[in-house]
């Protein structure tokens, strides 16, 4: 049964203002939580800022006693196009007992929706210890070409991968102590990571200033560290 994961605050609705005085543009940032028996945190964070860009970051971290990955999706508007992330990211990315789970059906569910975007570039080679090799990570035009593709391929393969996520949640069995210590590490590592690398770190500290945004992102978006 869903209930609140617990957010001062402070973090769950914060506004703020960016642009000259006399043509003032809002920002809103807007987070929420939720965990369950065996999810630890489910949370989203959004936010508004004009013309200028639009973010929806979801990311949903297993308890370590069960052997399950991370999901995540990004959904990012700028000026310039949409970028698109989803991902169910290992803990142990080269422990086959834990990935052997999910890396098979995740390739099928990633082979259909891949040949139907355009690529979204390289990832930094650090970071791709961090991701499966069934990444979907595409970059769209902004207009109506990109609005097909969001609705007609975004979307459906959205629900591919987070029901598939959570179809392994319903079936996860809890691990041995042993076994849930070595995912609590990698867990820790992917978090650490996470937050020491966040792009949206710059643009949040211009709109939040520099002691908000490093705490939001320290103990609220990425807080298992």
């Amino acid at each position: 049964e869903p209930r609140p994961y617990p957010i001062d605050n402070d973090y769950l609705c914060k506004k703020s203002f960016f642009g000259s005085s006399s043509n003032p543009k809002k920002v809103i940032l807007e987070t929420w939580g939720l965990r369950t028996e065996k999810i630890r945190q489910a949370r989203c964070a959004c936010l508004q800022a004009g013309d200028i860009t639009s973010v929806m970051n979801l990311v949903i971290s297993p308890f370590n006693n069960y052997d399950l990955p991370f999901f995540g999706a990004d959904f990012v508007t700028l000026p310039n196009g949409h970028l698109i992330a989803l991902d169910l990211q290992p803990a142990l990315k080269d422990d086959m007992i834990h990935t052997q789970y999910f890396l098979g059906k995740l390739k099928s569910i990633h082979s259909n929706w891949k040949s139907k975007l355009p690529a979204g570039g390289d990832i930094p080679l650090e970071a791709r210890q961090y991701f499966s090799p069934d990444f979907l990570w595409s970059r769209l035009p902004l207009g109506e070409e990109g609005d097909k593709l969001i609705s007609q391929v975004i979307k459906p393969a959205f629900d591919d991968y987070l029901n598939f996520f959570l179809e392994l949640v319903t079936n996860a069995k809890r691990m041995s102590p042993e076994r849930s210590l070595k995912l609590l590490n990698g867990q820790k590592k992917y978090m650490r990571y996470r937050a020491k690398k966040d792009p949206a770190r710059g643009m949040l500290r211009s709109f939040f200033g520099n002691e908000w945004t490093e705490s939001y992102i320290n103990n609220i978006l990425f807080d298992l560290q």
